[in-house]
Order: structure tokens, then C-alpha cells, then sequence
């Protein structure tokens, strides 16, 4: 859970600048709760910001500072479609009050929810990441 956190705070950070690149499409002005198009480019940036990482090379630097790699079962690379598949399982697995993260407690392989629909796996390394 501390890469999440540590993802997320990276995340944080990105869509600031993110945000900073679009506000002159908005005259200059904070987006509000009718803009539809905000949302929708904020989840687009997060998925572009997990995708890319998982599918080059399995980790984010949340994931490289705790040796942690995401990879197929078989610990091959992940691709595009099935990094897609796994974004949309982690937001369903934290929807529920992060039910799907805890999940790997007591799932008997130790996987969590969007693991489990992604055919994907956390590998924890030893070496240097």
C-alpha cells in the first residue's frame, strides 16, 4: 500500500501540470462540476501515467522504490489491452472502499481484484529494481 500512496502522490503532481496545460483552453478559469470533459481528461492522464509504466518495464516509481514489479502471471510484460484491464479493476477495486485492495489478504494466491481480472501479479524482487 505504501507504493499506492507513494503513485500517488506522483499522480497528484501530474495532474497539476496537466491541469496548468488545459486552463488556457478554459480561458484561464477553474473547471466546474458541469464540465464533463475535466474528469474524463484527468482519468486519461492517470491511465496514460500507469499504462506507460506497466508496460514499460512493470514499475512505477512507487513500485521501484519497494522492489515491487507488475507483470503477467508468467512475469512477462505487460501490453496496452491488459494494462487497460487492470487500470479499470484498480478503480473498482477502490470504489468499494478499497474492498478489492484488501481482498489479497485472503485471497489464497495473495492477488487482489483487479489482479484476478487482469491475469496480472504483483512480483516482489530482491535484487535492485
Amino acid at each position: 500500500m505504501a507504493a499506492v500512496f507513494y503513485d500517488g502522490f506522483l499522480l497528484l503532481a501530474i495532474w497539476f501540470v496537466a491541469t496548468a496545460l488545459i486552463l488556457p483552453f478554459n480561458a484561464g478559469e477553474a473547471f466546474n462540476s458541469g464540465q464533463y470533459f475535466y474528469p474524463l481528461y484527468l482519468l486519461a492522464v492517470a491511465f496514460g501515467f500507469y499504462g506507460w509504466f506497466w508496460t514499460h518495464g512493470g514499475q512505477t516509481l512507487g513500485l521501484k522504490a519497494w522492489k515491487i514489479r507488475v507483470a503477467d502471471k508468467a512475469g512477462g510484460k505487460l501490453g496496452w489491452r491488459r494494462a487497460g484491464v487492470r487500470f479499470i479493476g484498480g478503480l473498482l477495486s477502490w470504489a468499494i472502499f478499497g474492498l478489492g485492495f484488501a481482498w489479497c489478504l485472503i485471497d489464497k494466491e495473495g492477488l487482489a481484484w483487479h489482479d484476478r481480472l487482469s491475469g496480472t501479479r504483483l512480483f516482489f524482487l530482491d535484487g535492485p529494481g
